[in-house]
């Protein structure tokens, strides 16, 4: 953890900004609360304008969708005035970028909505939406691809850096005027591409990182076909060989079939098996261990690009949790003081492990607002939906199971079957022993942080103990008593024991 992560950094004002992002099949506008290390979406909104539909065969912009497009572009340029957005980038990608008549296309929109393009390269395109999965995942290790209509950009990540890259032209939009309905010869297309890329057979034990809308699609289906608890694109991931089988169905299926699957755009579908195609034959030429999917992609890596390297390093759960913290606990962040003061009940957690604990210990008071009765189901709830957490799913399930605990959430309940289904038995109950002693926390302290560095928690082979110094400001009470016991009782130790020491 870098130093950057253990200070907490103030919330500050800052003002929305907003990123257009022009593609081949779709124009999108999201308004950013900020320029800020996790910027969160306050608008967004896509047309499916298919700019790049017939472009393989005329070499220009498809016209009904330059129509559309043009249109969509001047309402969102209105939009940001009247959300007073400060800073609005329009970002022009493949479709545009190949089309004869993308220049003059480039000029319309600048004259009509009083903003400059910016004509992304392949490789400005490849390093963006790269650095768009790393804003949220830092630590990814394997390949990235992001879909769009018209390209799919393949990006080599590792430990947040980018390692080599390939913009292929293989976007649905693209191979649909290329073959038509002939899937086969789609295949044979696609895979005479990425037999060019010996690096992609390097991915083999490592994970295949998903971006773009076609593949977020085959994301919400399989969610929807598996009955899966969260529907939460980001940081959903599933095996290679369960990938390969969905990515297969969706390939061989034809529009009709899939309406009855999945609630989607007649667009969107028409071109779905192609992008089922791909990710199908990237599956069995790469092998990896997993794909992963990420609803961040090249607007989240334009918004990070342009912070410095100190904010880009931070870690982006930590800084979520933290601007939370401060903004909704009641005596301010308590977090780092709790997870130094539980500490020695967590004596072999690995680093991964030690970053979900500080990360739970600093929401461990935002959920005071909720009715006593509620308080528990509502903050495991706004936990698993919340949209600014950067975490794969079972890492979601852990801090909102830990948070339910916290509150004294009664096993029983239905609400806990799909967090509990995403982490299992051992570490379900590892999140209740977490929950157990935030609660403990807070009764010892009531919220002041001179009760957390004065007090100290010891575990052996067999005993709990909470040692409280004899002139603490809050003696401790039965209470207290009650619940460290029945915590000892979840560590499977014989006793617990609060002990009054003397002052030194």
């Amino acid at each position: 953890m870098s130093a950057a992560d253990v200070t907490c950094t103030p919330i500050r004002p800052v003002a929305p900004v907003g990123v257009v992002d022009i593609g081949s099949n779709s124009v999108r506008l999201v308004v950013f609360d900020g320029l800020r290390r996790v910027a969160v979406p306050l608008f967004n909104e896509k047309v499916l304008c298919g700019l790049g539909a017939g472009l393989h065969h005329s070499g220009k912009l498809n016209p009904e969708g330059r129509a559309l497009a043009l249109e969509t572009l001047v309402r969102f340029a209105g939009l940001a005035r009247a959300m007073k957005v400060s800073e609005l980038d329009l970002l022009a990608t493949a479709a545009v970028r190949d089309a004869a008549d993308g220049p003059d296309f480039v000029r319309q929109v600048e004259e009509r909505t009083g903003h400059p393009v910016r004509v992304l390269s392949g490789q400005d395109e490849a390093q963006l939406s790269a650095l768009g999965l790393l804003s949220g995942q830092p630590d990814s290790a394997g390949v990235m691809g992001d879909l769009g209509g018209g390209s799919l950009e393949l990006v080599a990540v590792e430990q947040g850096r980018t390692n080599g890259w390939v913009s292929l032209k293989l976007g649905p939009l693209r191979l649909q005027d290329e073959v038509g309905s002939d899937l086969r010869a789609a295949r044979r297309l696609i895979d005479a591409e990425l037999a060019k890329l010996d690096w992609l057979d390097g991915l083999e034990g490592r994970d295949f990182y998903a971006v773009g809308g076609a593949w977020r699609a085959l994301a919400r289906l399989h969610m929807e076909q598996s009955r899966y608890p969260l529907h939460m694109v980001q940081g959903y991931a599933i095996d290679r060989s369960e990938a390969e089988e969905v990515a297969k169905l969706v390939a061989s299926m034809g529009r009709r079939s899939l309406d009855r699957l999945v609630d989607l755009p007649a667009r969107r579908l028409e071109t779905l098996p192609y992008a089922g195609m791909l990710l199908y034959r990237i599956l069995r030429k790469g092998r990896p261990r997993r794909l992963v999917f990420s609803s961040r992609g090249l607007r989240e890596g334009w918004i990070l690009d342009r912070l410095s390297e100190e904010e880009r390093s931070r870690d982006p759960l930590l800084v979520a949790v933290r601007d939370w913290a401060t903004s909704d606990g009641r005596f301010g962040d308590l977090g780092q003081e709790i997870t130094a003061w539980a500490a020695p009940l967590f004596p072999e957690e690995s680093e991964a492990q030690a970053r979900l604990r500080l990360a739970t210990s600093h929401l461990s008071d935002i959920g005071w607002r909720y009715h006593p009765d509620y308080r528990a189901e509502q903050t495991l709830l706004r936990i698993l939906r919340a949209q600014e957490f950067c975490v794969e799913h079972d890492e979601r399930a852990f801090i909102g199971l830990a948070l339910y605990h916290r509150y004294g959430g009664e096993k029983s309940k239905r609400v806990l079957k799909g967090p509990q289904s995403l982490l299992g038995s051992a570490r379900s109950k590892e999140a209740e022993i977490l929950g157990r002693t935030l609660r403990i926390a807070y009764l010892l302290c009531g919220g002041a942080a001179e009760m957390l560095l004065r007090c100290r928690l010891e575990r052996s082979a067999e005993h709990l103990i909470l040692r409280v110094p004899e002139d603490a400001p809050v003696p401790p009470g039965a209470t207290i008593e009650k619940r460290l016991s029945s915590l000892a009782s979840s560590l499977k130790l014989s006793e617990a024991r609060v002990v009054s020491d003397p002052v030194a």
